[in-house]
């Protein structure tokens, strides 16, 4: 009898593939179909060298924090309209942050380009409409007031 061209002969050993290394190896550039990680968005390393103690490493992002945490202390004190402008301001600065850095930490979420836009629209969004904010407004837009007088009065 022949053996298969499978099967070992008699008194062989089957031998056993070489074992497979943890690591994955890419035959492709293609992204595969399913993923089974997240990648780090862009401008997401270290603000700061390893070396360097955890905050430091993260001084964007604990700038923009403790510029909203400030403003929202000014805002409990009593003094809305500074409050408000200084937690904008702080967006606006993470904004610019993100554009002029090339490693922000985790102050990066998203791409760069989207990021700079949240963060630059939501500040710009605040700092307006704190200047806006009643009673004696800083700044008045007057076709804002048309639109308020046509949709809600």
């Amino acid at each position: 009898m022949t053996a298969e061209a499978g099967e070992p002969a008699a008194g062989e050993q089957r031998q056993e593939p070489p074992a497979r290394t943890s690591r994955l190896v890419r035959t492709s550039r293609r992204f595969p179909l399913i993923t089974r990680d997240t990648a780090r968005p862009e401008g997401g390393g270290r603000a700061a060298p390893g070396a360097a103690p955890a905050p430091a490493r993260q001084w964007p992002l604990l700038a923009v924090m403790g510029g909203v945490g400030l403003g929202l202390l000014i805002v409990a004190l009593d003094a809305f309209r500074a409050g408000t402008v200084l937690i904008g301001l702080s967006l606006l600065a993470g904004a610019f942050f993100r554009w002029a850095l090339p490693e922000v930490g985790m102050l990066a979420v998203r791409s760069r380009f989207t990021d700079m836009l949240t963060y630059g629209l939501l500040g710009a969004a605040i700092v307006l409409l704190s200047l806006m904010a009643q009673p004696d407004p800083w700044v008045s837009i007057p076709f804002l007031d048309d639109v308020v007088h046509f949709t809600v009065r």
